[in-house]
């Protein structure tokens, strides 16, 4: 009998599994990927960021695997795939109290870079089953339809055995199922109680027959924000929760008549009630706030309410011998900031050049994975101090602006790092470039090598808790939070992160020479070359005629 059966087995056929598999058989790899479930398959988190799509880049590119790269592309999307998809051009964030109508100032809009190309909404059991079929066609094997029923992890061999008795013998063993790990039950790797200090729940479906956001404002035409409401994934925020409104229909492509509508609630505040379904409880949180009642007045779900306990979840180990629990089977935390693919796509750029490495030289040992550990373990930590702080500003606005600001700025210089890392592998060849993303102070934060920038990071969160537990206003938290944006010599002046009265950040080309002019005379050294070139990237394309949006 042989030895293995194959070099990798992957648990879960989702998009982070399915992506994996496309990248390790690309590659040389033998891999068989297995899932109890089949194609198409429901799944939420569909909002893409900006960071995603330049990882979903970096994978393409370094890996070999161009179809990753359609991912981070609304254009390539439609034309790959099919027009089920909807676009975003924006995070948007609308505060509301119960019974009244919204403050139009009481708004964020942050809108995405056109650099990066209009990037989607997926519709998730399209995207899964196009990556399924592209790791297929690069020469993985597949079992859908198939459970597992135990794993046995032995000093030279990894056995999976299935519901019909059969083994499998692998080298290596990645686990992207999900919650339901069966590699995570086996070795008991859930932290009991969970570590995380945020808490919800959510419900959640998709629907048919939703307003536009636009439409049911009771604002005026010059009270509006600079892109409609309807054309990103929309936050309709409350204490301590939120509904989000993500669009498949939003533009003239799709075909896709759908919404992906959620509610996400701290669990201690809003336990829940006993007799009621998940549906009914959407709309009598909705009937709270008149705009959000009237966008699902006529609206329909199209499948079954999910309801769900508490969401979040961790683990004590994500790396083994010759195993990974990768991702959502490592962790959750919630779907604010749609960090969830973002998370998925760093872990499999980090994890696939160790693993295929680890197969040449037939060395699994645990230290050459130390990294995706620590990288895992970090984007659920730092994720967790933000969601959290978020939570707690969300019942107050100058608080919750003042938290925007600072999520919004680490995001746009953490994808300024990752584009300057790409565009710099793409024109020498060195995958240095790539690695050296690998190694700073405070892995898993977004701007993860700037001291300054995690000093403020920790000043939000320090500040939120204090609130939280009455040692001081949410106004005093929110002024001291912007006086230190306004006095940070890393944050540019004039383009409106520091700037509480300023509600929508828009990269416009006026903007994007701001910044240059900033950068050229007055930013840190160790800022200046990343922020420059990133930027001039972006002025070229929109001074070419480029859509920016």
């Amino acid at each position: 009998m042989k030895k293995y059966d194959h070099d990798v087995v992957i648990l879960g056929a989702g998009i982070a599994g399915s992506i994996l598999g496309a990248v390790l058989a690309r590659n040389g790899a033998d891999v068989l990927v297995i899932d109890a479930g089949s194609h198409p398959k429901f799944a939420i988190g569909e909002s893409m960021i900006p960071y995603t799509l330049l990882t979903l880049q970096a994978i393409a590119d370094r890996y070999d695997v161009p179809e990753v790269k359609t991912l981070s592309n609304f254009k390539a999307c439609t034309r790959d795939i099919n027009p089920s998809f909807g676009w975003k051009k924006h995070f948007g964030f609308l505060h509301h109290r119960p019974g009244e109508e919204p403050d139009h100032w009481e708004a964020n809009q942050f809108n995405t870079p056109g650099v990066l190309h209009t990037s989607s909404h997926l519709f998730r059991q399209d995207t899964d089953a196009h990556m399924f079929h592209v790791a297929v066609r690069y020469g993985c094997q597949a079992k859908l339809g198939y459970r597992v029923e135990d794993v046995e992890l032995d000093e030279d061999v990894v056995v999976v055995r299935g519901a019909d008795g059969a083994e499998i013998r692998a080298r290596y063993l990645v686990d992207a199922s999900g919650f339901r790990s069966p590699l995570a039950d086996k070795l008991d790797l859930r932290d009991q109680p969970c570590r995380f200090k945020h808490h919800s729940r959510s419900i959640f479906t998709h629907m048919i027959g939703v307003k536009h956001t636009d439409e049911v404002l009771r604002h005026s035409a010059d009270q509006r924000p600079p892109v409609p409401w309807h054309h990103g994934t929309m936050h309709h925020l409350f204490e301590r929760g939120w509904f989000w409104v993500i669009p498949f229909n939003n533009n003239p492509y799709s075909r896709n008549p759908l919404c992906s509508v959620g509610l996400t609630m701290d669990n201690r505040l809003y336990p829940k009630p006993d007799g009621v379904s998940p549906g009914e409880e959407f709309y009598q949180f909705a009937a709270r706030f008149p705009a959000v009642a009237r966008q699902f007045a006529d609206a329909r779900p199209v499948r079954e309410w999910v309801g769900t306990g508490r969401l979040q979840y961790s683990s004590r180990n994500s790396i083994g011998h010759r195993w990974c629990l990768m991702s959502h089977a490592a962790g959750f935390l919630d779907p604010l900031f749609s960090r969830g693919l973002s998370n998925t796509a760093e872990v499999i750029n980090a994890l696939a050049w160790r693993l295929l490495a680890a197969l040449e030289d037939d060395d699994f040992s645990v230290q050459r994975f130390a990294y995706v550990e620590k990288l895992e373990q970090g984007l659920l930590d730092f994720n967790d101090k933000l969601v959290n702080s978020a939570f707690t500003a969300f019942d107050t606005y100058p608080l919750w602006n003042a938290v925007f600001r600072i999520w919004a700025f680490g995001s746009v210089i953490g994808g300024f790092r990752v584009q300057r890392a790409l565009a710099k592998y793409r024109t020498t060849g060195d995958v240095q470039h790539l690695t050296a993303l690998e190694d700073p102070p405070n892995v898993g934060l977004w701007w993860p090598d700037h001291d300054g920038y995690r000093k403020l990071f920790d000043a939000m969160v320090e500040g939120c808790s204090a609130y939280e537990q009455g040692l001081t206003s949410a106004d005093d938290v929110a002024r001291e939070l912007f006086s230190r944006m306004r006095d940070a010599d890393f944050v540019p002046p004039g383009v409106g992160f520091a700037d509480e009265n300023r509600p929508y950040l828009k990269p416009s080309p006026r903007v994007l020479a701001k910044v240059l002019r900033w950068a050229a005379r007055e930013a840190p050294p160790e800022q200046k070359e990343m922020v420059i070139g990133t930027a001039r990237d972006m002025l070229k394309s929109a001074t070419r005629g480029r859509r920016l949006f």
